[in-house]
């Protein structure tokens, strides 16, 4: 059986855990070889690295980077290349999180909020942009349901998400016709680990969720693998993986 992405390389941003490491495996799954970057979470990026590679020895490389550095990612897609040979999608799924609530947002908020969610993506998608073109290439972006219909107490958050499906459709015009450009918009999926949704808030949330719960992080991993496999004429798109919730917002 052929395998969707054998001979493809694909580079994750914040792929040691949560989504990011479901979106690893999934990709992997279906035979790419895999550059895994992260910024802090060294142990979980090498056991990732360790797992897939004991599916398939020399598919997958972690890449350590703070993308906040934008004058340092063109060497992260050269250092990528360069061991694996080629760089065919990139997946833009490294975020930043957390309310920020008006009266108290400071420039370190939107430096990382704005420069996580939205410089970092187009910084890194530059310099990506003449591999995946010789590639015949994909992006994608990892943005938010609640990027048009804020989320409250996250301005800056949703904005800065706005701006990432903005920049979505914009590079789609730029890069295209080589370079296919889209995003998904997660809606629940996984909570925060920072406890700002208890209980009541997350009960809240999957009742205003047509299918009456949350969703998996496969459920992401299984988009980004359709909108990087599956969709040759598909561009400039956001798909909501949401359970329904983006209808009743």
């Amino acid at each position: 059986m052929t395998l969707r992405l054998q001979d493809k390389t694909i580079l994750i941003t914040g792929a040691a855990r949560r989504v990011g490491a479901e979106t690893a495996r999934v990709l992997h799954a279906e035979g790419a070889s895999l550059a895994l970057h992260y910024r802090k979470s060294t142990d979980a990026a090498q056991a990732l690295v360790a797992e897939l590679n004991a599916v398939r020895p020399g598919s997958a490389l972690a890449f350590q980077a703070d993308l906040l550095e934008t004058e340092h990612l063109p060497r992260l897609v050269a250092d990528v290349v360069e061991h694996f040979g080629r760089l065919d999608a990139l997946v833009n799924n490294a975020s930043s999180f957390y309310a920020t609530l008006i009266g108290n947002i400071g420039e370190r908020d939107w430096d990382d909020l704005v420069g996580t969610n939205l410089k970092a993506p187009l910084f890194l998608s530059q310099a990506a942009a003449p591999h995946l073109a010789a590639a015949r290439g994909a992006i994608v972006n990892i943005t938010d349901i609640h990027d048009e219909r804020p989320l409250k107490n996250f301005p800056l958050y949703c904005a800065a998400k706005a701006g990432l499906s903005g920049l979505t459709r914009a590079l789609a015009l730029e890069l295209g016709p080589h370079v296919r450009v889209n995003a998904v918009a997660p809606g629940p999926i996984l909570w925060p680990e920072d406890g700002s949704f208890d209980a009541a808030a997350q009960a809240h949330v999957v009742s205003r969720t047509l299918l009456k719960r949350c969703g998996d992080p496969a459920d992401i991993a299984r988009t980004v693998l359709f909108l990087i496999a599956d969709a040759p004429f598909i561009t400039g798109q956001i798909v909501a993986v949401d359970g329904g919730r983006s209808v009743v917002l």
